[in-house]
């Protein structure tokens, strides 16, 4: 497996473009984390299936936010992605999180080239309220059986909030 680190760049985010690889297919439960250090991907617990993830999670090659981590992307798509593979993503907003007092960004991005939608998705707002509900709700929960109350879904930005936010992590990352 390659060290995606080091064969990918965050990709063109001042146009609205990242790279993203998965790590957790939507639905999954398998908490699955990538190894910086052994440049692997690890299983690093089960959830309790009620917690499975809403929505694909992943992170932007490059990148390092303020909890030690690469960035972490949400990538909607209608169906699941399997972990390990990359895709150029658009960014289409942000959601702010807050993990164990620390602040744990999340990009909100769907497939650069989604013919299936017709490239309909631009925005939050485009995904619906529904959502958003949905996705607050699971990462507002998902801890509770081990450590209730340690997540918080602080607010959800748009597009040029979620900018500032990559290029701070690709700053923190070159240092």
């Amino acid at each position: 497996m390659p060290d995606f680190n080091k064969v990918l760049d965050p990709g063109d985010y001042q146009q609205g473009l990242v790279n993203t690889v998965i790590e957790i297919p939507m639905g999954s439960a398998h908490k699955i984390e990538w190894d910086r250090s052994r440049a692997a991907f690890m299983l690093d617990r089960v959830e309790p299936k009620i917690f499975a993830k809403p929505v694909n999670y992943g992170f932007i090659p490059g990148t390092l936010d303020e909890d030690g981590d690469e960035l972490d992307t949400l990538v909607v798509t209608e169906e699941p992605l399997p972990t390990g593979i990359w895709l150029e993503t658009k960014i289409i907003g942000i959601m702010n999180f807050e993990d164990d007092a620390e602040m744990d960004y999340k990009i909100v991005c769907v497939p650069s080239d989604d013919r299936n939608t017709g490239d309909s998705l631009n925005t939050l707002a485009d995904l619906g309220d529904r959502w958003r509900e949905q996705v607050e709700y699971h990462f507002s929960h998902y801890k509770d059986l081990k450590k209730p109350g340690t997540t918080i879904v602080k607010s959800w930005g748009d597009t040029e909030e979620a900018k500032k936010i990559i290029r701070e992590c690709i700053e923190r990352y070159s240092k």
